[in-house]
């Protein structure tokens, strides 16, 4: 399994991505990293053993966290990320990860592998915490102007994801709305809801904020601008929660006698809400897997995002998902482009 890595993004490139590059080979069977950035960088941060698992791949460019995605896409073709989807597009890797601009590797993998046949919108997902495992929320970003038939697409993307990578047999399909009742939303979830109504999912119709994380549905859809305003506000949220118990902490001696004594239990909890443990996600509707990993990612998440992009290839997400657009227009008679 060959996975080309943008050594260059993210915060704490490139020494999270290296470590978690190091930590991924020798975690995983089988994989082998196509580290991408300027060699002079990278050499000196990879242990002379791992040459057979890790390769480098000379980029003399790096697209900024702030820089126009589309503009730097097409300026910046030396760019770490861009070669990085470059040798997904020239077969010379089965999987591409970046934690580097998000935008600019939509654009990327747009550009250079194309959408899967029947996909109109790639959407970018996110997998959130709740009490029973993960729920999938898609769009979180790349569409802040979404139509209903876009909804759609989503959807069935949404729920192939959580059928063959998450393991759930029958995904619960929701969509994000204000209100459980079907006369409550506004102009772009009233038309959307009958025609998912239409597809062959399991969809359980309008759901709340709350219901994101409180395990009710599987999969959330959404357009852009309010799936990534829910996905930051979550991040908040539990950045404010360890911040609030390290003060309760702090003032509190008797508090801190109980969190020695449950130790154990407070580290699983963290975990479960840490996004460094889910990695990353794929963008899906490219025709590629290309894994987004968070922009603050550090070496274990970058070691996970490096497992989701293998796992998606082992599972043949792409294949599946083109399949699945395929049999909802000849077979199903549901048009949802």
């Amino acid at each position: 399994m060959r996975v080309a890595l943008d050594a260059m993004g993210g915060d704490y490139a490139p020494e999270a991505t290296v470590e978690g590059a190091v930590a991924a080979v020798k975690s995983f069977e089988g994989i082998e990293v196509y580290l991408v950035g300027p060699e002079e960088r990278l050499r000196p941060l990879i242990p002379a053993n791992l040459g057979e698992k890790i390769k480098l791949v000379a980029a003399s460019e790096v697209i900024g966290m702030g820089e126009s995605p589309v503009q730097a896409v097409r300026r910046k073709r030396a760019s770490s990320l861009v070669k990085t989807v470059e040798l997904l597009k020239e077969g010379q890797v089965d999987a591409a990860v970046s934690a580097g601009n998000t935008g600019a590797l939509l654009a990327a993998a747009s550009l250079y592998l194309g959408r899967i046949p029947g996909v109109e919108r790639p959407a970018l997902m996110a997998q959130l915490p709740n009490p029973v495992g993960r729920t999938v929320l898609l769009d979180v970003g790349a569409n802040v102007d979404v139509k209903p038939h876009h909804l759609a697409q989503f959807a069935v993307m949404g729920s192939i994801y959580a059928r063959d990578m998450l393991g759930i047999a029958s995904p619960r399909v929701g969509l994000l709305s204000i209100g459980e009742e079907e006369t409550k939303g506004n102009e772009l979830t009233l038309a959307t809801l009958p025609l998912l109504r239409e597809l062959p999912l399991n969809f359980i119709g309008n759901v709340e904020g709350r219901d994101v994380f409180n395990g009710r549905a599987d999969v959330v859809v959404c357009d852009g601008f309010v799936g990534n305003v829910l996905l930051k506000a979550g991040e908040g949220l539990v950045q404010a929660l360890e911040v609030m118990l390290k003060q309760e902490l702090a003032r509190n001696l008797p508090a801190r006698i109980l969190a020695l004594a449950t130790f154990f239990f407070l580290r699983n909890f963290r975990k479960r809400l840490d996004y460094a443990e889910y990695g990353g996600a794929p963008l899906l509707g490219v025709n590629g897997v290309v894994v987004a990993a968070h922009g603050c990612s550090r070496g274990n998440a970058i070691k996970n995002a490096l497992r989701v992009a293998a796992e998606a290839v082992r599972c043949n997400l792409i294949a599946t998902i083109a399949k699945g657009m395929t049999l909802l227009k000849q077979e199903k008679g549901v048009e949802v482009s």
